[in-house]
Order: C-alpha cells, then sequence, then structure tokens
C-alpha cells in the first residue's frame, strides 16, 4: 500500500494528549476511541470546526469537579484516579511541562500517580510529534508492523519487539520515521478497510 508523503499534525492540546493516552491504558484502540467521544461528548464542550461541531475534552478543573459516578458512565471509571491525578498535576505544572523536550516531558509525565511510562511516551509523542519517545513495543505499532511486512518474522513480546525495532533503526530520525510510518499505514489501512474516514483520535 503506497502512502506517498506522510505528514502527522502534532496535538496542540497538551491535556488532550494526556487524556487520550489515559483513556488508551489497558483497553484496545478501538474501545478507547468509543470512551474519548463519550467521555468528551458527556463532560466536554462542543467546538465549531469546518468538519461540524466536535467535543473536547473536560478541562482540568471540571474532571476535578466530577463526581466518581460520571467516570463510569462514561465508561472510563477504570481510569478515574489516573485522570484525577493528571489533571492535580496539569494544572501545578502545564506551564513547565509544555516547554520541555520530549525525553524530559516523558520523564515528567511518568512521575504523576497512575501515569506510567507507556502513558508518559505515547503523550509526549502526541504533543511534540517526536515519535522516537513513542512506546514501541505497543500493540498498535506491533499490528501493523505484521500486516505491513507479513513475511517478516517478529517477536511476539513487548520487549523483543522493541528491541528488534531498535534495532532496525538505530538513531532518533530513523526511529521516529520508522514509528510514525507503520502507525500513518495501519490508520489508512484502518480506513481503506471501514470504506471511510479514518476515526478521529485516539
Amino acid at each position: 500500500m503506497a502512502l506517498g508523503t506522510v505528514a502527522r499534525l502534532t496535538n496542540p492540546s497538551l491535556w488532550d494528549a494526556i487524556t487520550t493516552a489515559i483513556l488508551r491504558q489497558v483497553v484496545r484502540a478501538a474501545q478507547a476511541r468509543k470512551v474519548y467521544r463519550r467521555w468528551c461528548a458527556e463532560h466536554g464542550r462542543s467546538v465549531d470546526t469546518p468538519a461540524g461541531p466536535m467535543a473536547v475534552p473536560p478541562d482540568p478543573r471540571t474532571v476535578l469537579r466530577l463526581p466518581d459516578e460520571a467516570f463510569a458512565d462514561a465508561g472510563a471509571k477504570f481510569h478515574r484516579t489516573a485522570l484525577q491525578a493528571a489533571a492535580t498535576a496539569y494544572q501545578h505544572n502545564h506551564e513547565r511541562w509544555a516547554a520541555m523536550s520530549p525525553d524530559e516531558l516523558v520523564k515528567a509525565l511518568d512521575e504523576v500517580p497512575r501515569i506510567g511510562p507507556w502513558t508518559a511516551s505515547a503523550a509526549a509523542a502526541d504533543y511534540t510529534g517526536d515519535f522516537s519517545v513513542y512506546p514501541h513495543g505497543d500493540l498498535a505499532v506491533r499490528t501493523w508492523a505484521r500486516a505491513a511486512s507479513p513475511t517478516v518474522i517478529l517477536p511476539d513480546d513487548e520487549r523483543g519487539f522493541e528491541a528488534r525495532w531498535r534495532r532496525w533503526a538505530p538513531d532518533r530520525p530513523q526511529l521516529h520515521a520508522l514509528t510514525l510510518f507503520t502507525l500513518t499505514w495501519g490508520t489508512h489501512a484502518r480506513t481503506q478497510h471501514n470504506g471511510g474516514t479514518a476515526p478521529r483520535h485516539p
């Protein structure tokens, strides 16, 4: 499948990037998309865009005011404590975080309770556009790498896959490009399979 020139827009909102990554914890991407949309529709605000009205995630203050049942109703019960911890930390640190390098941002986010290294890396890549910090053993990368090159035998486990991935792309620009193109190929393949427009983030 030929993609031609690939361009990926970075997420302009660090809070949205953090929210998206948290809602991806444990669940598969398709389920995370459903929860994200419901979370935004029920507790965020609607924004008019050229593509029509779209809902954005509730801001940190709103998240901290929501009762426990609001998380459950939106399908985000499991993610409640992570969202609340992230909202508290974001209010105190967002200006400092926004000025950090990708590596510094990963480290800072990883220090927030219930965030963890996977979520920190995914959020930092989404916000900064640097996919050399993305969690390269992620299921999405493994899935689309196998689909793109079905004849290549790849390790099944995350650590083994990531080690192979890094051997293929030993420097940072190569690692960024390989990961970005693989995920972009996967988005395009999913869109072609579904016969429509690619689902919105996450």
